[in-house]
């Protein structure tokens, strides 16, 4: 994780001087992260909470706390790692197929499987703001660029979701 975060960092010192940002900028994507990975569990609980409480999501209401609890952990583990690579690796998509096949495997349908990481989105936006990590000028400025980093890996993640449920679903037949 240290690694790459490191890369990351990397990444954001050049293109904070090819853009002539502040070189801040990384500073808030690193606090970003390590919120994400840190406090993975507490984000996943209050998730575990909206996803069992939502119209849009019945399957899991009849699934093992524990077990969707450390799906979603492992998924924001994972999203720490994702978030340092420019473009989307075979690690990647591999891991999104995985989330995805867990999900089948569970008999969670797609679109609930979809609306369930929609959520996880939301939760970890929210815990930073609810942090505060983003509370300056610049801080705000510099959530934009992290917000849509994050908004950028999460539709990768419903693309590479949908794929997979329709290549089981043509399995299956």
């Amino acid at each position: 994780m240290k690694a790459d975060i490191k890369k990351y960092l990397e990444l954001a010192q050049k293109q904070a001087e090819d853009k002539k940002k502040k070189t801040n900028m990384k500073t808030y994507a690193f606090k970003y992260l390590e919120l994400a990975e840190k406090h993975a569990e507490r984000i996943a609980e209050r998730w575990v909470k909206d996803v069992r409480s939502s119209t849009r999501t019945p399957a899991y209401k009849n699934l093992v706390e524990k077990q969707i609890v450390a799906q979603c952990v492992e998924f924001y583990h994972e999203f720490s790692r994702m978030f340092v690579y420019e473009k989307i690796t075979d690690d990647v998509v591999n891991y999104f197929r995985k989330y995805a096949l867990e999900c089948y495997a569970m008999g969670i349908p797609a679109k609930e499987a979809i609306y369930a990481l929609i959520l996880m989105r939301r939760h970890i936006w929210l815990d930073a703001e609810f942090q505060m990590i983003f509370n300056s000028a610049l801080a705000r400025e510099e959530s934009l660029d992290t917000l849509n980093r994050t908004i950028l890996l999460f539709d990768y993640a419903v693309y590479e979701v949908t794929k997979e449920y329709l290549d089981l679903t043509r399995k299956a037949k």
